[in-house]
């Protein structure tokens, strides 16, 4: 049961994601970058960036939804090049409690 709310809740997550790009005119070259983050991290990518979604997890299941997602992405090409691998194995601690998305080429003014 929870493999399919982890497969459900990513692929919610990714259409969403997937929505929104279309609506702000993403280029080919641009993409989601996706992050784990405590909600501090959070708010401070908020501020950063135009465009973002986050959402709540429980941390027990972030770690997996985090996998599932960025797997979702690439293979939908929808996320930004560079050297995951690292990311993909860090283990996220309790504080961290959001999926947060963002693309990193559009700041806010």
């Amino acid at each position: 049961m929870k493999d399919q709310t982890v497969t459900m809740q990513a692929k919610i997550y990714v259409y969403d994601l997937n929505n929104l790009a279309r609506e702000n005119g993403f280029k080919a070259n641009e993409g989601w970058e996706v992050s784990r983050a405590t909600n501090e991290e959070k708010k401070e990518l908020e501020k950063k960036y135009q465009l973002t979604i986050s959402a709540k997890v429980q941390p027990e299941i972030l770690a997996e939804l985090f996998i599932t997602v960025k797997s979702q992405l690439i293979l939908s090409k929808n996320l930004m090049a560079g050297d995951k691998k690292t990311e993909m194995n860090f283990v996220a601690s309790n504080d961290q409690q959001y999926l947060v998305a963002f693309n990193p080429n559009r700041l806010k003014a």
